[in-house]
C-alpha cells in the first residue's frame, strides 16, 4: 500500500488557511493582537476539520499541515500560548475533534517547519530559537495527533562532521515528545543519504527520503539502497516510512533541476516503489490536491 500526501494547501477546493504579519500586529495593542490571532486560529482549526474531509474524498490519505498554522506563536513581541486566546476552548475543542477524525480516516498528519529551523548552527540564538520553533509544532502535534516533525540537518559551515555534531546537541536539547516525532531528510544541496544514515542510526531519528533531493545531490547510494536504508531507519519507531517525491520544473535537461514542476512526472516515481509498501510518499508539486489525484491516477498501485 502506497498513501499518497497533500502537502499544506489546496488550488481548488475552497480551503485557505489565515496568517498575518508581526508588522501587522507590532500596530495592535496587546489584547487587539490576541483577539486578531485568536480568530485566525479558530478559522484555520475549522479548516483544517474542512481539509481532512476533503482529503478523505479524494482519497489521499496524508496531510502535511502548515507550519504557520498557529501564526506568529514563538514571535518574540508578538508570541503566544494557546491558553493566551480568547477562543482556546473552542480552538482546543477543533483540534481534539481533529485527532479523532484523522484516526477514523486513518490520514496520517505530519509537519516540515521552516528552512529557519537549524538546530546545527554555531549560533546559539539560531538554536535556541528553532528549539522553540520545534517545541510550537511538538505541541500541535501531540493536540492533533501528528507523527512526524520533518526538518533538514542545517548548514555544512565549512565542516560537515562538526555540524553534525552540533545537531546531536541541539537534538538532545528538544523535549521528549519533540524527540518522538523528529525526522531528518536529505535536501538537494548539502547532506546526502550516506552522511544522515549514521546520525539517524545513532539517534533513532527516521530518514525521511528524497528521490528528488537524492538526484539532484547523489551520493554513492543507489535510489535501491537509499530506499532501503531509509526504510530500515523506520523500524525502531514501528511506523510507515515517508518519502517524499517531486519533479524538476525545468526537467532533468533544464538549467537548475531543483525548483519543482506543478505536477509529477510519474516516470520520476522509483518502479520497484510500487513494491516495498506500506509507506506514507508526500507529493511535492505546485499544482497541490490536481496533482496528487492526477498522480494517483497515472500511477496506480498495482
Amino acid at each position: 500500500m502506497i498513501r499518497f500526501g497533500l502537502c499544506c494547501i489546496f488550488i481548488e477546493e475552497p480551503i485557505k488557511f489565515r496568517t498575518i504579519t508581526a508588522k501587522t500586529l507590532s500596530t495592535l495593542p496587546r489584547q487587539q493582537q490576541l483577539e486578531r490571532i485568536s480568530d485566525i486560529c479558530l478559522k484555520n482549526a475549522e479548516n483544517l476539520v474542512e481539509s481532512l474531509h476533503s482529503v478523505a474524498r479524494m482519497g489521499i490519505g496524508a496531510f502535511r499541515i502548515l507550519s504557520s498554522f498557529f501564526p506568529r506563536y514563538t514571535h518574540p513581541e508578538a508570541g503566544y500560548v494557546l491558553e493566551d486566546l480568547p477562543d482556546a476552548k473552542s480552538i482546543l475543542k477543533i483540534l481534539k475533534h481533529v485527532n479523532r477524525l484523522r484516526g477514523g480516516k486513518n490520514i496520517r498528519l505530519s509537519f516540515h517547519p521552516d528552512q529557519f529551523v537549524v538546530l546545527n548552527s554555531p549560533n546559539e540564538e539560531v538554536v535556541r530559537k528553532s528549539i522553540a520553533e520545534i517545541e510550537y509544532h511538538a505541541a500541535l502535534a501531540t493536540l492533533v495527533g501528528a507523527e512526524v516533525i520533518n526538518i533538514h540537518a542545517g548548514g555544512g559551515y565549512g565542516d560537515k562532521a562538526a555540524s553534525l555534531k552540533r545537531f546531536e546537541r541541539g537534538y538532545a536539547l528538544l523535549s521528549a515528545a519533540a524527540q518522538q516525532r523528529l525526522t531528518l531528510e536529505n535536501d538537494d544541496v548539502l547532506y546526502t543519504p550516506s552522511d544522515l544514515l549514521p546520525l539517524c542510526r545513532d539517534l533513532r531519528i527516521p530518514l525521511v527520503y528524497d528521490v528528488h533531493h537524492h538526484r539532484c545531490n547523489p551520493d554513492s547510494l543507489s535510489v535501491e539502497e537509499a530506499t532501503a536504508k531509509a526504510m530500515e531507519t523506520w523500524t525502531l519507531r514501528k511506523q510507515e516510512p515517508y518519502f517524499h517525491v517531486s519533479s524538476p520544473k525545468q526537467g532533468w535537461t533544464g538549467r537548475d533541476p531543483k525548483p519543482h514542476a506543478d505536477y509529477i512526472n510519474p516516470a520520476d516515481i522509483p518502479d520497484f516503489w510500487r513494491d516495498i509498501g506500506p509507506f506514507t510518499l508526500d507529493v511535492e508539486a505546485k499544482h497541490k490536491e490536481k496533482a496528487v489525484v492526477k498522480l494517483m491516477d497515472e500511477w496506480p498501485i498495482r
